[in-house]
């Protein structure tokens, strides 16, 4: 079957099979490799990507069912050169060890920034409860989110596209 979507802004069209998972579309098909693969169970949350602007496991969405949708990837935080806030907030506050759940960390706070520009620590926790890491503890996971927000003002963009 052909699907098309508009994958970080870009208007793409592919054949697939009908029970490709988003997950390996977006790797396998279009080579947008930030987003990793984990479960396929949606117990991990390493695949989170935004499906028209809210966060979702990716192994548990059908290529076929973003068809016609807007998927945004880690790979689109960075905007114009500039990381997003949330970006360099892992990088200042070492939110990533291994580095495997960072993507799917990152566009879970990205979202809830958007939301949620000052987030406290119990919401910041409730918004990655569904995302496994299994080195970190999330303490820095936490800081990091915390200095995105508090740095959020002066990114260019303002941290969201």
């Amino acid at each position: 079957m052909q699907v098309s979507m508009i994958v970080n802004g870009e208007e793409v069209t592919r054949e697939i099979e009908g029970r490709l998972l988003l997950v390996h579309f977006l790797r396998d098909h279009l080579g947008l490799t930030g987003t990793h693969w984990g479960c396929d169970t949606s117990n991990c949350g390493t695949c989170v990507v935004w499906l028209d602007g809210e966060p979702v496991k990716s192994c548990t969405v059908l290529a076929a069912m973003a068809g016609g949708h807007e998927v945004r990837t880690v790979e689109d935080l960075e905007q114009g050169g500039e990381l997003d806030p949330v970006q360099r907030g892992f990088m200042e506050c070492h939110g990533l060890q291994c580095g495997f759940c960072t993507p799917g960390m990152m566009m879970t706070a990205r979202a809830l920034l958007d939301r949620n520009p000052d987030p406290s620590e119990e919401e910041i926790r409730e918004a990655i409860s569904g995302q496994i890491c299994r080195c970190t503890g999330y303490a820095t996971i936490v800081r990091s989110v915390k200095w995105a927000a508090a740095h959020e003002a002066s990114t260019p963009a303002g941290g969201a596209s």
